[in-house]
């Protein structure tokens, strides 16, 4: 306990601007998988020793009480719930998973895990090496290789195989490529080569940010849902790129896709961010003269995973698949 109060304090990283490179795919492949090292009977109690991004691990063969930090989408979609769900004053937590679990703010005291005994922990880029040795003092920690954290399906089928379920997670899978592929025709027919922009509105600077192809939250549009980015986003080599207003007009976009950084639509704190899309320059843009621009709600929009991305698609298609 003294080891934890003493280490709980520090802050904990962004979850929604953590973006990390992803290597050669034939390494992203075989890494999606915790490397086995060794295991114990397979009994009650039974543990097995995994590889993460940070050595070996020795984790439960079936783990009952998991905590994924920023993950808790992926434990959703293997039908796992989490003891805890992720928060932060700032940022809020997310909200379209409907969790009904308890919050754990992660600006706070990892202490507060304590309460929940978590009998593993899964963790992915926002856990850096100091952050995983605390959260390794309140149960095993499972910190995800960063060959896979640019790829929702690798990551996916890395938390099923640590939590023992890899048949659950293929079966996943297998649902989640089809619905994809069934998206991705119907949206380039409707679409064809038309150019789409992905825009935040940053409410507490006022700022607007546009997301390049490589940016973990929307880069599926164009990867996995086959959308044709404007120039600028395909030409980033960042995951996003703050532009002025008058940059706007220079995307070159059919259709135009954004949403706020924190909170809804209608609350107080977004109506001066709202402000921007009424003025002359967004009313000028030939998307908007068109009616092509779609405001999305934040929450699925900043995230990158498998429910999140399929929330996406459905948003996508009900847009542009008439």
């Amino acid at each position: 306990m003294s080891a934890i109060a003493a280490c709980g304090n520090n802050k904990a990283a962004d979850g929604n601007a953590v973006q990390t490179g992803n290597k050669a795919e034939q390494t992203a492949a075989a890494s999606a998988a915790p490397a086995e090292t060794g295991n114990k009977p397979s009994s009650e109690g039974a543990t097995r020793t995994i590889a993460g991004e940070f050595g070996e691990v020795e984790v439960p063969v079936n783990p009952q009480r998991v905590a994924a930090i920023y993950l808790e989408d992926y434990l959703k979609a293997l039908g796992v719930t989490p003891v805890v769900q992720w928060y932060h004053p700032s940022w809020g937590k997310q909200d379209y998973l409907n969790l009904d679990v308890p919050e754990f703010d992660i600006s706070g005291s990892i202490e507060a895990l304590l309460d929940k005994n978590p009998d593993l922990i899964i963790a992915d880029g926002g856990v850096d090496a100091a952050k995983y040795e605390q959260y390794s003092l309140v149960a095993p920690t499972y910190r995800l290789p960063e060959s896979v954290l640019q790829d929702s399906r690798l990551i996916l089928t890395a938390v099923a195989d640590a939590l023992g379920i890899p048949e659950k997670g293929k079966a996943v899978l297998a649902e989640y490529d089809q619905k994809v592929a069934d998206g991705k025709a119907a949206l380039q027919q409707a679409l064809g080569q038309e150019k789409v922009a992905v825009i935040r509105l940053n409410v507490a600077d006022k700022t607007v940010a546009l997301f390049g192809v490589k940016n973990r939250f929307t880069g599926v549009l164009y990867n996995q849902f086959g959308l044709t980015p404007v120039p600028m986003a395909a030409e980033m080599t960042e995951f996003q790129s703050i532009i002025s207003e008058e940059v706007i007009p220079e995307l070159q976009a059919d259709h135009i896709i954004v949403f706020p950084d924190n909170g809804e639509w209608d609350t107080a704190a977004n109506q001066e961010a709202i402000r921007i899309l009424d003025g002359p320059l967004w009313k000028n843009l030939p998307a908007v003269k068109n009616g092509n621009i779609y405001r999305m709600e934040r929450s699925h929009w900043q995230s990158g995973a498998i429910t999140a991305n399929l929330m996406k698609l459905d948003d996508l298609l009900k847009a542009f698949v008439k």
